[in-house]
Formats: structure tokens, C-alpha cells, sequence
């Protein structure tokens, strides 16, 4: 197909040419972090936000040179907040922490009510604290500080990949795993199902469901998933969404790809990425040690098999003899090591051959040029302060399908 062909929303590869992406221009919920609580807020130090957003602005610079379609999430929320439905569906979503008690949740309904479309998104996202929200007659309210959330920030939102993923002409809202997190797809749920541009797009997962990020969703090729099992997603959470695919007709194989549980490699697509249609950037020690269990749809049922080397079972599943791998540092395991925590191996792919990448990895990025992957580098020294490189920050809506 053309790409003029291809439909409105739908994504079937991770290399198709990128049509257009959600993003998230880190905000004011990035100054919500202190050395006291970066931790809990899953950030490994206190970004420079003016920077972070510098960084982030040349980020969609690149995609919009390249053709791509930059959609923001605080302004497709900040939309869709102008209909009742979606402000009301939020406010009580958001109310009803138990942590706030009867009390402070009712006061808080009616607090966010009274909120202009375009404040109420703001707060959504940056958070409140006791002092801004002002006087309560909750105990909760009397023995907080003055400076604590009554709603939390979600400096992670920039991280679009993980809440929402397409799969085909489907999209899934995740169950995030991370407590810190589990607001985000309340927000990204509110887009998807009261966005005009979203309407009539099948919803093939939701936030009640076994743990499943987008971060570990690869789409390695039409109707083939790589699904990593570790630190966010689930067995259980692979397992639905396999089922619930196949029910679709849109995948026939997903590879279920365990991966260490760690800071380092929480989501798959920290320890490799697609850069062509046959080739991929991964971790240099992760070659030879990730299996995977392969999963295909058995009538009613789900057959596996497995475990075997994850690159030979990848292979199959796409129909090639082999991927073509690009190490991060193949033989130097510290600079390996140095450019995976540095997100090296989180390209995001714009076309075959073309991705996107941190400057930072100038071994990784070098390694990736020699192999004819033309790299687009961004600055990403306080933006991968958060643990997350091109990819973890966009999540397309649309590609140039490969299939046909």
C-alpha cells in the first residue's frame, strides 16, 4: 500500500514511516522533584526542566522536519475536558483515591468541577498540593503539610510509549504497574474515548487488566508482537493481550520475551528496538541470553512453545532467515553497559533505516551508521533523567503499513 493508502490511525511495524506520534512537552510536573521524593517518582535525579523542555522541543523539531504529525497530549486532553462527560468521568476517577478520605474527595470533586478546561488539565498532570488547594474540613487535610499532593504529579507522562500502544488499527490502553504511574492511563483513557479523532477506534485494553506497558510492546512486523515480561508487564498481561489480538485477526505471534527485573531493563524496548525491517539495535549481552516463548492462536485456546533464543524465534515469526544486529559495544561490556542505562538501544524508527537517538551514545550511534542506519541525533542529558529515550517518549498513532 501507499502511503497515501494507508488508513487515518493504525500501526503494524516499528519501521513503517512514521505518520504521526503522541508526545508530552515535560511541564510543571517536572518541578514537582526533589531529592526527597525524585525516588518515588521513578526519576533518578532532579532535571533542569528549562533544558529537559529545550531538549524535548528538538525532539519534535526533528519528527515535524521528517514529515510526522506531532499530536500533544495535555492539548488533546485539555479538548476533551471541554465535554461533561470526560470532566466528569476524570473528576471522579481522580476523587476517589482512598487515601484522601470521604471527606477531602468530595471537596475535591467539587475543586476540579469549577476548573477552566485548560487549568484542569494542568493540575491533572503538575499535581496540587495542600497549599494550593486551600482550606478543607478533612483530618486528612489537617495532618498533611503544606507542601504535600492532595494529587500527585506525573513527571513520567512524558513517556507516552508506555500508557497506550497501536496495534494495528487498535489501540490499547495499558495497566501500569508503577503506583506512581497508574494515574496516567486515567488521562490517556479520557483522550482515547472522548477525543473526536479517536472515536470510532477499537479499544483493545484497558487499565483494570493485568499489568501491561507499552514500553514492552514491539511490533517487530506485520502480525508478529515481542511482548517483554519483567518489571511492569505481566505473564498474565502478555496472555490477555495475545488473546485479545488473535480474536482481532490482526496478529498471528506474539513472543513472550522475559527480561531481567531491574531499573536498568524495565521495559524491552531498553534492552532492543527495530531499525529496519530485519534488523535491530540491542544490548551486546542480551544477544545470546534473551529466550522467548512463543505464542499462536489455537482455535479457542493458546498454543506455546518454548523457550528458545528469542533472535532465532523472531526470525521465524517474521519470515527471514536471520536479524541483523547492531550491538551496543560488542565486546566492551562497560560501554555496553554505559549506553544501555543511557537509553543506546531506545531508538525510535521514522522509516527503515532511519531512527532517532540519544547524542549521548556516540558508540551505539557510530555502530548504527556503519550498518546504513541513517541517525537522527537529539540531546537527551536531562530528559533520560527519567530512564527513557525517543522511543519511551512517543507513541505512534500512525504508520506507512508494511504489510501488503
Amino acid at each position: 500500500m501507499s502511503a497515501d493508502a494507508a488508513p487515518a490511525y493504525g500501526v503494524d511495524s516499528e519501521v513503517g514511516r512514521l505518520r504521526s506520534v503522541m508526545l508530552h512537552r515535560p511541564g510543571g510536573e517536572l518541578r514537582r522533584l526533589t531529592p526527597r521524593n525524585n525516588g518515588a517518582l521513578l526519576f533518578d535525579g532532579v532535571p533542569w526542566v528549562e533544558r529537559a523542555q529545550e531538549e524535548h522541543d528538538r525532539f519534535a523539531a526533528v519528527l515535524v522536519e521528517h514529515g510526522v504529525e506531532v499530536l500533544y497530549l495535555s492539548a488533546l486532553l485539555r479538548e476533551c475536558l471541554e465535554f461533561d462527560e470526560a470532566r466528569e468521568a476524570v473528576t471522579v476517577g481522580v476523587a476517589a483515591d482512598p487515601r484522601l478520605g470521604q471527606t477531602l474527595g468530595r471537596e475535591l470533586a467539587a475543586y476540579l468541577s469549577a476548573l477552566e478546561p485548560e487549568r484542569l488539565a494542568a493540575v491533572l498532570i503538575e499535581g496540587l498540593t495542600k497549599e494550593e488547594f486551600g482550606p478543607s474540613s478533612s483530618l486528612r487535610h489537617r495532618m498533611m503539610r503544606a507542601t504535600e499532593f492532595v494529587i500527585d504529579p506525573l513527571p513520567n507522562t512524558m513517556f507516552t510509549r508506555d500508557s497506550s500502544v497501536w496495534i494495528g488499527d487498535a489501540v490499547a490502553v495499558t495497566s501500569l504497574a508503577m503506583p506512581a504511574r497508574r494515574r496516567e492511563t486515567t488521562l490517556t483513557g479520557i483522550v482515547y474515548h472522548h477525543h473526536p479523532r479517536f472515536a470510532d477506534v477499537p479499544k483493545l485494553y484497558d487499565p483494570s487488566l493485568e499489568h501491561l506497558e507499552g514500553g514492552d510492546v514491539l511490533a517487530l512486523a506485520p502480525g508478529v508482537l515481542a511482548v517483554g515480561v519483567g518489571e511492569r508487564t505481566t505473564p498474565a498481561g502478555v496472555e490477555r493481550l495475545a488473546r485479545k489480538v488473535f480474536e482481532r485477526g490482526t496478529i498471528h505471534t506474539v513472543l513472550a520475551v522475559p527480561i531481567a527485573q531491574r531499573r536498568a531493563t524495565m521495559h524491552l524496548d531498553t534492552v532492543c528496538t527495530m531499525v529496519d525491517r530485519d534488523r535491530m539495535v540491542i544490548y551486546a549481552p542480551a544477544a545470546q541470553r534473551l529466550e522467548s516463548y512463543t505464542i499462536t492462536p489455537d482455535g479457542d485456546r493458546i498454543a506455546i512453545e518454548g523457550p528458545r533464543r528469542f533472535l532465532d524465534a523472531a526470525a521465524d515469526a517474521i519470515g527471514v532467515e536471520r536479524i541483523e544486529i547492531v550491538h551496543t559495544g560488542e565486546r566492551d561490556v562497560v560501554t555496553a553497559e554505559r549506553e544501555q542505562w543511557d537509553d543506546g538501544n531506545n531508538t525510535l524508527a521514522l522509516s527503515p533505516s532511519v531512527a532517532v537517538a540519544y547524542e549521548r551514545n556516540t558508540v551505539t550511534n557510530g555502530r548504527l551508521e556503519r550498518a546504513g542506519i541513517k541517525v537522527l541525533t537529539i540531546p537527551g542529558s536531562e530528559l533520560g533523567s527519567g530512564r527513557g529515550g525517543p522511543r519511551c517518549m512517543s507513541c505512534p498513532t500512525s504508520r506507512s503499513p508494511l504489510a501488503g
